[in-house]
C-alpha cells in the first residue's frame, strides 16, 4: 500500500499532498473479516498452485488489492475517525468500493479494472444496486471510465495542512 501511494500519486500531489492523503488511508481490517478484500498476484496460477512468475524469494508477486465493503464507512483505515461499522441495507445504501492498490510496476494494466469488477460483481451477488467509493485525484479517471460520476467532494487538511481532496463517486450495479 505504501509503494503505490508513494509512487503512484507522484504526477498528481506534492510530497506534503501525498502525507496528507496517508492520513485518510490505511488498513481496514474490517473488510478482511468480513471477506470482501481481494489481492491479485501476477503469474499464472498452476494446478500444483505455484505461480508462473515470481517475485522476491521465490514467492508470488503481489500486483494489487482492493475490495468492497458492506459497512457504511467509506474510506479511511482502523484508526480513521469517522468510522460507522454498521452493516448497509442492499435495499436503500450502496455498498463501497475500498481501499483500491495497484503496484507502481502494474498500472494501466488492467489490475485495477479487474478489482473493480470483482468488488461490483460481489456486491451486485449480495443484493446491492448501487455503488460508491471514495477517490483520490489519480484514481479519479479510472472510475469514470468504469462508469462512476463524481456526486461530492470531502476536503481533509492533513496534519501538516496541505488539503486532501476525496473525490465521492458513485454508480448504478
Amino acid at each position: 500500500m505504501r509503494l503505490a501511494i508513494r509512487h503512484n500519486m507522484a504526477a498528481f500531489l506534492s510530497p506534503s499532498e501525498i502525507s496528507a492523503a496517508t492520513e485518510t488511508m490505511g488498513v481496514d481490517r474490517a473488510l478482511i473479516a468480513d471477506r470482501t478484500y481481494f489481492v491479485v498476484f501476477a503469474g499464472e496460477r498452476q494446478a500444483s498452485g505455484e505461480y508462473t512468475e515470481k517475485g522476491r524469494g521465490g514467492a508470488p508477486s503481489m500486483v494489487g488489492c482492493g475490495g468492497w465493503g458492506k459497512r457504511r464507512t467509506l474510506y479511511g483505515g482502523d484508526a480513521s475517525p469517522g468510522r460507522d461499522d454498521r452493516l448497509s441495507d442492499p435495499a436503500r445504501d450502496a455498498a463501497r468500493i475500498r481501499a483500491m492498490y495497484t503496484h507502481p510496476d502494474w498500472t494501466r494494466r488492467g489490475v485495477g479494472s479487474l478489482l473493480l469488477r470483482l468488488g461490483e460483481d460481489a456486491a451486485r451477488t449480495a443484493g446491492f444496486a448501487v455503488i460508491e467509493l471514495g477517490s483520490t485525484i489519480p484514481g479519479e479517471p479510472l472510475y469514470r471510465a468504469r462508469g462512476y460520476s463524481e456526486f461530492a467532494r470531502d476536503r481533509h487538511v492533513g496534519a501538516n495542512g496541505a488539503e486532501n481532496i476525496v473525490i465521492r463517486m458513485r454508480k448504478a450495479l
